[in-house]
């Protein structure tokens, strides 16, 4: 994982008054969306709800800094007003990697959602509202990195330069893959651009979906004035539909080749792209260890230069697996299959239509094998489908897409912890499942010896405290390869003033556990990125003890069409204290909760609510949305009698309790850490959590 860059301004004193049915803000658009390296520049950022009194600005990777510069000021009649956009500042170093960092603020009320920021080579050029059609075109000089909006139904923009002498030039657009972290856009633009000559107005070339629905074309000029025109393909708009076209006429690198790299290991990468047929390949030294030790491969952003000019960052696939290229010779049949070792890794690449790549190992009965394509996670144009087959040529077992952390499906292929049937020789079959080939349909195999691990995954990517109070970070794991032993978690990184007390996961199928976060009663404002982990040991008789220690990825809460929560990956989990809210205290009348097999217990909960905060609070042990449960941390067979619970406190109600019962067949467990959550609604969707202490749940033996 990235390390990050924390730009902090000096907190603005604000009013103690309550801050009742406050939200944290929801970004939702950032204009313009793209900063030139080397310079700092202003951007208006917008939201819902409320960004009043923002003091911090947080950006992923390094070279990037932010701070807030709209004077936090009260209104005249004392109160807050409510800032839904807010003047930031960005600066970038110059020899900041391009590319797109996500970004957040901070303030009294926690972390905002996530943002995106593009980091260009280029001079920013910001879009003329009133360049609507052909005859009021905005002129702009290339190379230059265009900002602009799809802002209402029907909006077509137009652009217009001029190009003095022959040559190629890229358009490169961001603005689809801007809006994926953007919390509450339940629809996304599906851009399009074209090319017409400014004298005839006659389309001279297109581009629709290039990397996923945003486009990229690359053109040949001859002298003379030109048009480009950017819209949504179904001709709708909305004022949060930013986009940024980079317009270059530098090579644009899509791939490299190999796309699998041996750590500490210098590999000529061969450039793929556009403007690139003269270009040699260039050297990549890979890091002599990984970001992550205990990862065995990761894939890394890397800025090449070519003929000294620095180009656009690729993703470069780094393992400490053996690595190999495929062959120059023919490998497209079961009979020409090029031999491979376990385990390895190849970088490979579907060089035409109907190009079949086969691989062949040899495997004993019972070993257990994981076979793994990286290629579209990657920018790689390749769709492709894996098949195993046997000695004989029949198919054995095979995958199209894969699902990520249990919640993302890729289009990349994975075949996990399969069971070698019998001795001999097995072939992998690598294709495109449509039949498709070129020179950007590359891709990194990997085939390894399946063993016991685990990924996890946090539910969110920010943790807002208040002085004295509590808040719990829920943590996913997905069990891979048979592994079924207990998760301790740990957390590096907390703000000062902030302490954590970690749980666990329990062994067998438990998948879910805690953090509760806890800040002093004299804690400051601030926030930091924080990191968490799961560490778990395997132990075989007669084997050296085996610690496996994974590091979670955050994950940022969507609201989905229809109402539905979904998540989606981003590169920083935030952890803030602010002001004083809606909920001061979450306090239990046990915190330490034995249960005998069909024994229940009765837990009385007391909130401290702020002066004149009367809206509606649920009290619950399971973080749950509609009818998904998002995370249960409770033992197995514990469960709540809602008959029994009062969860649901109205008015200025503050006292409820929650009902624990243990089914009959529960199994003993030993202090299984949990929480008593407090839930206010900001929408549909999205709720602010208070927390209780940290409790425990104790089964005993019958």
């Amino acid at each position: 994982m990235q390390r990050f860059l924390l730009a902090v301004v000096a907190f603005t004193t604000l009013t103690s008054q309550a801050l009742a049915q406050k939200s944290y803000p929801m970004l939702m658009n950032l204009s313009p969306a793209a900063v030139q390296v080397g310079q700092t520049s202003e951007h208006t950022v917008e939201s819902r709800y409320s960004m009043f009194g923002a003091n911090q600005v947080l950006i992923s990777g390094e070279g990037v800094t932010g701070e807030v510069i709209t004077p936090m000021e009260l209104g005249k009649d004392g109160k807050e007003p409510a800032l839904t956009q807010i003047k930031l500042k960005f600066t970038v170093a110059a020899e900041a990697m391009t590319g797109v960092r996500d970004f957040r603020i901070i303030g009294p009320t926690g972390p905002s959602t996530i943002g995106q920021i593009v980091i260009t080579r280029d001079p920013v050029i910001v879009e003329d509202p009133k360049n609507d059609t052909q005859e009021t075109s905005q002129a702009v000089v290339a190379p230059g990195t265009i900002c602009g909006c799809v802002e209402k139904a029907e909006d077509v923009d137009f652009y217009r330069f001029k190009v003095e002498q022959p040559t190629s030039l890229t358009f490169h657009c961001l603005a689809m893959r801007l809006e994926d972290r953007i919390h509450d856009l339940q629809s996304h633009v599906d851009p399009i651009i074209a090319i017409r000559s400014a004298k005839t107005g006659s389309t001279l070339a297109a581009a629709d979906n290039t990397f996923a629905a945003d486009p990229f074309l690359s053109h040949a000029f001859e002298p003379g004035e030109y048009l480009l025109e950017v819209r949504d393909v179904r001709y709708q708009g909305n004022k949060y539909w930013n986009y940024v076209i980079e317009v270059s006429n530098r090579p644009f690198i899509s791939q490299v080749y190999p796309t699998i790299v041996g750590v500490g290991q210098t590999t000529a990468l061969q450039l793929v792209g556009s403007n690139v047929t003269e270009a040699p390949a260039v050297d990549y030294p890979a890091p002599s260890q990984l970001p992550d030790a205990s990862d065995a491969s990761c894939t890394l952003d890397v800025s090449l230069s070519s003929n000294g000019s620095p180009l656009n960052p690729v993703p470069v696939v780094v393992t400490t697996l053996p690595v190999t290229l495929e062959p120059a010779s023919e490998n497209n049949t079961f009979a020409t299959a090029a031999p491979i070792a376990v385990p390895s890794a190849v970088s490979g690449r579907i060089e035409n239509e109907a190009d079949i790549d086969c691989y062949a190992f040899d495997a004993k009965k019972d070993e257990r094998i994981s076979i793994e394509l990286l290629a579209r996670r990657n920018g790689s144009a390749l769709d492709s489908i894996v098949r195993l087959l046997n000695d004989k040529g029949n198919p054995v077992i095979e995958n199209d897409d894969l699902r990520q952390w249990g919640r993302r499906t890729l289009q990349d292929s994975l075949i996990e912890n399969w069971t070698v049937p019998s001795d001999g020789r097995y072939t992998i079959e690598v294709r495109d499942v449509h039949l498709r080939g070129g020179a950007e349909y590359v891709y990194g195999l990997k085939i390894t010896r399946a063993t016991p691990q685990f990924d996890l995954v946090m539910d969110s990517d920010k943790s807002w405290l208040t002085p004295g109070s509590c808040a719990a970070i829920f943590v996913r794991a997905v069990r891979r390869n048979g592994f079924d032993g207990d998760i301790q978690l740990q957390i590096e990184g907390l703000p000062q003033g902030v302490t954590a007390t970690c749980g666990k996961i329990l062994p067998g199928t438990a998948v879910d556990g805690c953090i509760v976060l806890e800040a002093d009663a004299d804690a400051k404002p601030f926030a930091s990125n924080v990191q968490i982990r799961g560490i778990a040991t395997i132990t075989k008789e007669g084997q050296e003890p085996v610690t496996l220690n994974t590091l979670a990825q955050p994950m940022q809460e969507i609201y989905m069409p229809g109402g539905g929560r979904s998540h989606y990956p981003v590169e920083m989990h935030t952890v803030a204290v602010g002001q004083p809210s809606d909920i001061r205290d979450v306090r239990l009348s046990n915190y330490d909760v034995v249960l005998k097999p069909g024994e229940s217990v009765k837990i009385d909960v007391e909130l401290t609510r702020a002066e004149g905060f009367d809206k509606n609070v649920t009290l619950d042990l399971l973080y749950q949305h509609l009818s998904s449960v998002f995370a249960n941390t409770m033992p197995a067979g514990v469960t709540i009698d809602a008959k029994n619970s009062q969860t649901l406190l109205t008015g200025t109600n503050s006292k409820g309790s929650i009902t624990l019962t243990a089914a009959k067949e529960a199994k003993p467990v030993d202090h299984q850490q949990c929480c008593i959550m407090a839930n206010v609604s900001i929408n549909f969707v999205m709720k602010a959590t208070y927390s209780s202490r940290p409790i425990t749940i104790t089964v005993v033996a019958p």
